[in-house]
């Protein structure tokens, strides 16, 4: 990778970031908004992005890519399903603002991409079914359900935090305590 390519690369994520931070709090946000949180030019957050739409099916894929990345951070197949559970639960919940936007706009999640199934997906579902098969999780409650509630919780957390003022930490520990119970056989 030359340098060039890095620094563009480098732009671009700071402009997705940017993005991700301006947008969750005002999704109404100009790409002047977006350009100024970034730290770059108007001109410089065009040549990337022409239009708002850009923008946003950039966003949509940066989202999923982040997914993705958290998925694999959380080291599915270690330890107990619980233990999984519990990390990539941590690992999703780092992605707060970015994801609150997206379940925030409806229209943003008919993104291409959103509704086809990733191997994230693929990857919680291993995690749900190895959890009935070890006794840890509730056989009662299908991956899917598992996996609904787990977004679930997770925007719940998201909302207390940024709607409530209460300290990430406590938002994500009741997130865990419920998930907890939630799953239990």
């Amino acid at each position: 990778m030359d340098v060039l390519t890095g620094t563009r690369a480098r732009t671009r994520r700071a402009i997705l970031d940017a993005a991700v931070a301006v947008l969750s709090k005002n999704s109404g946000a100009s790409l002047a908004d977006v350009a100024t949180e970034a730290g770059v030019g108007r001109t410089t957050i065009h040549r990337y992005f022409r239009e708002r739409s850009d923008l946003l099916a950039a966003l949509s894929v940066y989202l999923l890519e982040r997914i993705e990345t958290a998925t694999e951070r959380a080291r599915l197949d270690e330890g107990t399903a619980l233990e999984a559970l519990e990390r990539v639960c941590q690992e999703y919940f780092e992605l707060g603002d970015g994801l609150l936007f997206a379940f925030d706009n409806p229209q943003l999640t008919t993104w291409e991409g959103w509704d086809e199934e990733t191997d994230a997906d693929r990857a919680l579902t291993r995690l749900v079914q190895r959890g009935h098969a070890d006794g840890s999780f509730d056989p009662g409650q299908p991956a899917e359900w598992v996996t609904q509630m787990l977004w679930a919780m997770l925007y719940t957390a998201w909302q207390h935090t940024r709607d409530q003022g209460a300290p990430k930490h406590s938002s994500l520990e009741l997130c865990l305590r419920s998930l907890r119970k939630c799953v239990a056989p």
